[in-house]
């Protein structure tokens, strides 16, 4: 029994059980060790991406609700805003700065409200592109780790059977680690599939809770400029320091 004990301690040792392995199943673990290391990189990068775009829409949409103009808003903006929520609203107030000094029929204001709902779906479309961004690596890893693990079980398995057959032993230290060897194939296959999945299913619903943002935010900025039309069809509209965001209230 003490003389067994360093012999198990090795095989509790994944540097000995690689060392152990043959070509094959090094091969896949090296594998797996990358395609961890590259599912690590997306999920790290994803959660900090996220946080900083939820950080952001948090602090705009408490500027709304604050009661500032959307004029105001947009202009402290700039140009041409990095974050989706605000790049909305100047595209939405760029469209009505174009209309705004004309007396707009029924047929018009209908156009208009088209024209930005056009624009506002594009910004849509391209940022859920973005925040999905790196999930396929993830659902790649998370799907094809644990059989590419198992195919590294499979090929230490029929070593062990080898070892079986050209020694003649059926000592369990004779097929022992190839068998470890298997199974340490098996155990990284699940360490890398695991994070990866987890971490897919988290972001999967992170990316449509802040499509799902966007979308009702570009709902709130059409019925803003649908009441601004409906108010005044045939005449200049009010000062654009009037013109705010009604967000349930």
């Amino acid at each position: 029994m003490v003389e067994a004990a360093p012999h198990a301690a090795s095989m509790l040792d994944p540097i000995a059980l690689f060392l152990m392995a043959d070509w094959v199943v090094k091969t896949v673990m090296i594998g797996l060790l990358v395609a961890s290391l590259w599912s690590w990189a997306v999920i790290l990068d994803k959660a900090f991406k996220f946080a900083a775009l939820n950080r952001q829409a948090n602090a705009f949409e408490n500027d709304l609700n604050s009661g500032r103009s959307l004029e105001d808003m947009a202009n402290q903006a700039g140009p041409n805003p990095t974050h989706p929520l605000p790049r909305m609203l100047v595209l939405a107030m760029t469209e009505w700065r174009t209309s705004r000094g004309q007396a707009l029929t029924d047929h018009q204001g209908a156009m208009l409200v088209s024209r930005i709902d056009r624009s506002l779906d594009s910004v849509i479309a391209r940022e859920s592109q973005k925040v999905e961004e790196g999930l396929g690596v993830l659902s790649v890893v998370a799907t094809s780790s644990p059989f590419i693990g198992l195919f590294g079980t499979v090929w230490g398995i029929m070593n062990a059977f080898s070892a079986i057959a050209a020694l003649g032993n059926t000592n369990l230290t004779t097929v022992a680690p190839a068998i470890a060897e298997a199974l340490f194939a098996t155990a990284l296959g699940l360490a890398a599939a695991i994070p990866a999945y987890m971490a897919y299913n988290k972001f999967s619903i992170d990316a449509g809770k802040f499509t799902g943002r966007l979308e009702s935010f570009a709902d709130d900025l059409q019925a803003a400029v649908a009441r601004r039309l409906g108010g005044a069809p045939v005449a200049p509209p009010p000062p654009p320091s009037d013109f705010t965001l009604n967000r349930g209230r």
